[in-house]
């Protein structure tokens, strides 16, 4: 990796679910002298390790794994207490003189993290609460006009059912009398904490990709997940995590409504059309060496002179 830069360093593995995130940071992990910290929004979660694809003991191989599976799912977690707690995490692995390896999906959390976007400590849940009340009064396509008054580069990327982004860009603009767009762009020119070298893996050929994830779903069907997603479905009420993908596709069956086999489908499409967000979502970041899968077997060999090179 580069010299030239004082901030500490630090590798970020991403992609879509299912290509092979995990492995491909166990080996780096292995062959540097790291460490990951997960950077997937389900994973913190402790009651939904099957449908969430938390490492299992035998595939992280040893290797210590942070903010996995410590929430409790009736928690109101958020993206800016996951940015504080992996802070905490990379500055004590650093302290150890080991190599930080950021591996995870969730767009929003690792690039909040590693872009330097910084959090309000005030409390807005009143400010929250009344947005909220609004939007049930005037719906959510009149809440994006609204947010397209003040900050149209901002709902130009929204769609009237990003009801939560929506809700927090306007939460914004109250709280701190500027844009999100504005908010963002102090943010960038503040620069991230670490020197950061993003590396991709996904499959050229996006059938295989879509194979491997009905694949993993069938998988999890041997692992019990009709089990985790029936504990989540009977203790719902206040819980955050069931909305997760993995979980609330089942709740139609419990209900008596689908049938299995259907509710197995809807899943399996589910996370077919989360990897093409993911990937849309990560595309935007020209900083990223992706590798295809599908073109190598040798992912972390490939990974390895990416790092070495750099």
């Amino acid at each position: 990796m580069a010299e030239y830069s004082k901030k500490p360093k630090v590798i970020a593995v991403v992609g879509p679910t299912a290509s092979g995130k995990t492995s491909l940071g166990v080996y780096l992990a292995k062959r540097f002298n790291g460490e990951v910290v997960s950077c997937d929004s389900m994973q913190v979660y402790n009651n939904m390790p099957i449908a969430s694809a938390a490492p299992t003991k035998e595939e992280t191989q040893s290797v210590p794994h942070h903010l996995v599976g410590f929430c409790d799912p009736s928690a109101n977690f958020s993206v800016a207490k996951y940015v504080e707690l992996a802070q905490l995490e990379i500055d004590d692995i650093l302290s150890r003189g080991k190599l930080p390896i950021l591996v995870g999906g969730t767009g929003l959390y690792i690039d909040s993290l590693l872009s330097g976007t910084r959090f309000s400590e005030e409390d807005s849940s009143e400010i929250r609460q009344k947005l909220e009340q609004e939007a049930e009064q005037i719906g959510y396509q009149a809440m994006l006009e609204k947010l397209r008054e003040i900050d149209p580069e901002t709902a130009a990327k929204y769609h009237p059912n990003d009801r939560k982004r929506i809700i927090r860009a306007l939460e914004i603009f109250e709280l701190h009398g500027k844009t999100k767009t504005e908010m963002d762009k102090e943010s960038r020119l503040s620069g991230g904490l670490y020197d950061v070298l993003w590396i991709g893996i996904t499959y050229k050929n996006r059938e295989l990709l879509y194979d491997r994830i009905n694949r993993r779903v069938d998988i999890m069907l041997e692992n019990g997940v009709l089990n985790e997603a029936r504990t989540a479905f009977l203790n719902s009420r206040g819980i955050t995590s069931v909305q997760a993908i993995g979980h609330k596709e089942f709740f139609p069956f419990f209900e008596g409504r689908v049938s299995l086999e259907e509710a197995v489908e809807s899943l399996k499409m589910e996370t077919r059309r989360y990897a093409k967000r993911q990937l849309t979502w990560f595309r935007r970041n020209k900083n990223i060496h992706w590798i295809y899968a599908d073109e190598t077997p040798n992912v972390g060999e490939i990974a390895e002179s990416i790092i070495k090179e750099n």
